[in-house]
């Protein structure tokens, strides 16, 4: 069964303040969009239950991709493609240009962007677990003004996040590290490509010898939101590769997940497959 496409109202603002103004007027009525990668598919399937609509796609304040000292700052508009294409990113934040090119088609990369990536909210996403990794923050902009959270705690249940009805997600920043980490993403679906994953993990940690002195590891598919295992990190930090640190970590992963039987996999698969994940990742820094 298709849509009904009268049955929907569009509305494109021309500017920021103006979709701003139209979501504190009636909050909880238009919901943002900009690629609409996501809508299309339920539209066409005539599964879209939200009438009224709010295209940002046009508004410059939402573009570019800014360089300072400190950070790298996205704007939400930015898509894949312009991720996977920029040279401080490659450089820097690989696990995030690796996420770009392993997200949907390449008309997907052309059209989708990271904002939206964020707050369709599926615990299934490519990108956020690298977000995550890297102690990305996001800023959230209103009439009220703009507030700057981190990224670890915005999403708090399966597509619940802590955004207001009359905020935008206009930009995510990464702060730029200066020493080196060792780095590793991992996305495993049914096919190589144009798959949703069943597991996808990303870490990083700096090292000091042999030692992990910090460690950041970040998991999507295997919870209602894509998880942040600060606790399997404690039961690293600090502590030499080997493999009873490398076995207590995966014990502590299987306590800190919580993943289910669906129609792509199941908990028991998605459990194995992640302390495997985990494993590699610190067998790869052992070397």
């Amino acid at each position: 069964m298709r849509a009904y496409i009268p049955a929907y109202d569009l509305r494109v603002p021309g500017s920021l303040s103006e979709a701003l103004a139209l979501l504190v007027r009636e909050p909880g009525i238009w919901q943002p969009f900009a690629g609409g990668t996501d809508l299309m598919v339920l539209l066409e399937a005539g599964k879209l239950p939200h009438k009224r609509f709010l295209s940002v796609a046009k508004l410059d304040d939402l573009r570019g991709i800014e360089v300072t000292a400190d950070f790298v700052i996205l704007g939400a508009l930015t898509t894949y493609t312009e991720i996977k294409n920029h040279p401080v990113l490659q450089a820097e934040y690989p696990l995030l240009c690796t996420a770009a090119r392993e997200t949907g088609s390449i008309a997907t990369q052309n059209r989708g962007t990271l904002g939206g990536n964020i707050v369709n909210a599926s615990p299934a996403a490519d990108s956020p677990p690298a977000l995550l990794v890297y102690d990305g923050e996001i800023e959230l902009v209103s009439v009220r003004g703009a507030r700057w959270p981190p990224y670890h705690g915005f999403h708090t249940g399966y597509k619940k996040m802590q955004i207001a009805s009359d905020e935008l997600l206009r930009a995510i920043r990464l702060p730029r590290r200066a020493k080196p980490w060792r780095q590793y993403y991992r996305k495993v679906g049914t096919r190589k490509a144009q798959a949703i994953s069943k597991v996808c993990f990303a870490g990083a940690a700096l090292m000091d010898g042999g030692t992990i002195r910090d460690v950041r590891i970040a998991l999507g598919s295997v919870a209602p939101i894509v998880l942040r295992a600060v606790k399997t990190e404690g039961a690293m930090r600090g502590r030499s590769v080997t493999p009873a640190v490398i076995a207590a970590a995966e014990e502590t992963l299987a306590r800190e997940i919580a993943p289910i039987d669906d129609i792509r996999s199941t908990a028991r698969y998605r459990l194995r497959v992640a302390q495997n994940l985990l494993n590699e990742f610190l067998s790869q820094l052992a070397k």
